[in-house]
């Protein structure tokens, strides 16, 4: 199902891209106010900003300066529209540059806390009386230090007197600060202003509705033809799985590929959950074997990620070509940062920051239509839809689990033995932060298994093992994490158990790594 706003009929606040990390929780923050949100690339077409007909546009922040030669501008398709424009950093500084202000580079950048204080009244500070101080986050180069011709001051800082600005008689607002993150404390007033007050928008993106529509939407699209689905027992093909469960029942044919590298007991999981309890068509493929003797020898990341994705798409292929005369449709649980990151962007400069598709490589001769009834939701919203369909909130709320498996969490080359000895490891180290109480005070919590041996001493003997990492992050947006102060108490208690219930390891140790520098998988 591709994005079509145009059946949705419900007001849409677009959001143009300017490369900003915060550009999607900006969307995210709008939708968590019942209106839907889009994310496009700055430099689309602007026949595709026209077909969308938005009620307001919201310009991200981004890396570039415009101080310099040949970086990103607002397309002027967005104010012949003549609708509410919000400029944030960088979206801002361009808007500045365009109706005539001036920029210049800060000689001191400005990253982190700041305190904005309310210069004039304006609808975008609505409830906020003048003279207000705000708490805001700042992180720029750049600042606008010139008023475009038409333009007020609406707020100030120490460090930026020019903080927040608006037209005299357009909808035209900007701010140097930025309203979507947490740390700008009331940064969701702002937003709230400038969505139901500025752009005068309805609240309809609402999940109990968004579920009626997507069944009805398969069901339109599927009639009673036979559709094929890739179940990974992840969130996002889970609740793919149940969406297209209620819509088309029995012929929904799922396929669960055991690769080998899953968490312990995680196959008969899937199968228990999904074929004994919600009684799905699950079909369920052993093929650790294949995947073990591809990857023999081979210890390079990136080549373990490719020989873990051309194995899994030969054996779903595989699979798939037994249905090839009785079905037409391929469900996928594509979500919205998928779109947004893939190399389906509609950019005109095609910029792919990650190549995404759920199956891939599948024959041409197949010919299936994909059904991809998430592909605008972000995943907080998969989950909250999951929850409302009935999947256990263990299943939902279950820490991230990359791709390909623990073939990225055992360093070096892999063995089903290294394999058993990290799922048992890892399952230890779940348990106990659950049985603490704290494995959802923590975002991602797991093992690693090290290429290096260590020498220890079990009762009177020496024993020379593997050396397994465990790892605890907290974060919000996982594009930076800090390591989590988990009790020491805690940890030597992990240590201890795993080292006493695996004969073949010998050490343990605490990863305290932020991202950045570190990232949060080892691999």
């Amino acid at each position: 199902m591709k994005l079509d706003l145009a059946e949705k009929k419900v007001d849409t606040i677009l959001v143009l891209d300017f490369g900003s990390q915060y550009t999607q929780l900006i969307a995210r923050r709008i939708r968590e106010l019942n209106v839907f949100s889009l994310i496009l690339p700055w430099d689309i077409k602007s026949e595709k900003i026209k077909s969308l007909n938005p009620k307001g546009v919201i310009l991200s922040g981004g890396p570039e300066s415009v101080t310099e030669l040949n970086t990103p501008r607002i397309p002027e398709i967005i104010f012949e529209l003549d609708i509410p424009v919000l400029g944030i950093c960088y979206g801002m500084q361009t808007l500045a540059e365009q109706f005539g202000g001036q920029v210049s580079s800060s000689k001191k950048k400005e990253f982190g806390h700041a305190q904005i204080q309310v210069a004039q009244p304006s609808l975008l500070f609505d409830g906020f009386a003048l003279g207000t101080f705000i708490d805001v986050w700042m992180s720029h180069g750049d600042h606008v230090s010139t008023l475009p011709d038409k333009f007020n001051l609406i707020a100030s800082t120490s460090s930026a007197p020019i903080a927040a600005m608006e037209h005299i008689s357009k909808p035209i607002y900007a701010l140097q600060f930025h309203p979507e993150v947490t740390q700008t404390k009331q940064g969701n007033i702002v937003l709230e202003n400038f969505i139901f007050k500025i752009c005068q928008c309805i609240a309809q993106w609402k999940m109990d509705d968004l579920i009626e529509q997507r069944i009805e939407g398969i069901k339109e699209k599927v009639g009673d033809q036979k559709v094929l689905l890739g179940l990974s027992g992840g969130v996002d093909s889970s609740v793919t799985a149940m969406l297209l469960d209620k819509a088309i029942g029995k012929n929904l044919i799922c396929v669960f590929v055991d690769n080998g590298l899953l968490r312990k007991n995680e196959a008969e999981e899937v199968e228990n959950l999904f074929k004994d309890k919600m009684d799905l068509n699950l079909l369920v493929v052993d093929a650790k074997k294949a995947f073990y003797r591809h990857l023999q020898g081979i210890s390079d990341p990136e080549q373990k990620r490719k020989v873990i994705g051309r194995t899994f798409i030969d054996i779903f292929d595989n699979e798939a070509a037994k249905f090839k005369d009785e079905i037409n449709f391929l469900a996928q649980g594509t979500i919205y940062p998928d779109v947004i990151e893939s190399s389906e962007s509609e950019s005109k400069e095609a910029r792919v920051i990650k190549s995404h598709h759920n199956v891939g490589g599948l024959p041409d001769d197949m010919n299936m239509k994909l059904v991809e009834p998430l592909r605008d939701l972000f995943k907080d919203e998969v989950r909250k839809m999951g929850s409302m369909l009935g999947l256990p909130s263990e299943m939902l709320n279950r820490h991230p689990f990359p791709g390909p498996g623990l073939g990225v969490r055992i360093l070096g080359e892999i063995t089903q033995e290294k394999v058993t000895t990290l799922q048992n490891a890892d399952a230890i180290f779940i348990e106990e932060l659950i049985n603490a109480n704290l494995y959802d005070q923590v975002s991602q919590a797991f093992c690693a298994y090290l290429p290096v041996k260590s020498v220890g001493v079990v009762g009177d003997e020496r024993r020379y093992a593997d050396v397994i990492a465990i790892r605890a992050v907290e974060t919000v947006d996982f594009m930076t994490a800090t390591w989590a102060k988990l009790p020491y108490d805690f940890l030597a208690h992990v240590s201890n158990r795993i080292v006493n219930e695996s004969e073949e390891v010998s050490r343990v140790v605490y990863d305290i790594s932020s991202k950045p520098p570190a990232t949060i998988e080892w691999e």
